[in-house]
């Protein structure tokens, strides 16, 4: 058993070192948007508030999620390299669901476009959803992820309140896409998904010092 497993592992590190690396970024990427999210969930539900919350940037970020699971599934990607999404779409899921209330948006409209949501979803999975559709959308997802964060950076910005922010969530979005740009970069050199984790680490972090400054400024007021 032993000669077994010293086999496989040997036969897994003729892969080489740059993948190898890329496999145990993935592992830990995936490990931490586990709970990417779980932070923000945490500190609305303790406030009781979604204040300096965008909630069309969360709309904005629920629809990037969705079509760049969609394009790596449909495209038969590694599932290594976008594992993270179907964990990140379950939390943003919950994430919405208490902006939403704590900004009394629950209502009939809403529940419309979440069905409508929900449909799209199961064609996509189903593969009866035309993949020419994802392959146009793809491209859109760095503008619209982009536009999500710019949109809570401006809501920091504009209520200078980052009191329901959680900056442990932002600082894991800058880090786990960091590791993105590596392991796309050596595992599909996709220019689409490379420019995406590019721009996306980048406002990521610039959110995680916008929550970082105004919630010192709230401690000293």
């Amino acid at each position: 058993m032993a000669a077994g497993l010293s086999e496989v592992v040997s036969e897994y590190l003729q892969k080489g070192l740059v993948l190898v690396i890329a496999d145990l970024l993935s592992l830990i990427t995936v490990s931490s948007c586990l709970v990417i999210k779980v932070p923000q969930i945490n500190t609305i539900k303790e406030n009781k508030s979604s204040k300096g919350i965008s909630v069309l940037g969360l709309c904005l970020e629920l629809f990037s999620y969705t079509v760049m699971i969609s394009y790596n599934y449909t495209s038969d990607y590694d599932f290594l390299s976008y594992m993270e999404y179907p964990v990140l779409l379950l939390q943003e899921y919950v994430l919405i669901y208490y902006a939403f209330k704590y900004q009394n948006l629950l209502g009939k409209k809403t529940q419309i476009f979440a069905v409508a949501y929900v449909i799209i979803a199961t064609l996509i999975y189903l593969k009866l959803f035309p993949i020419i559709i994802l392959t146009f959308l793809v491209p859109f997802c760095t503008p619209i992820g982009a536009t999500s964060k710019v949109l809570q950076l401006l809501a920091i910005l504009r209520t200078k309140d980052a009191s329901s922010v959680s900056r442990t969530t932002w600082a894991l979005s800058a880090f786990t896409n960091m590791t993105r740009i590596y392991t796309v970069y050596v595992q599909s050199h996709d220019l689409m998904l490379l420019s995406n984790f590019l721009i996306s680490t980048f406002l990521s972090a610039s959110v995680f010092a916008a929550a970082c400054f105004y919630k010192k400024k709230v401690k000293k007021a």
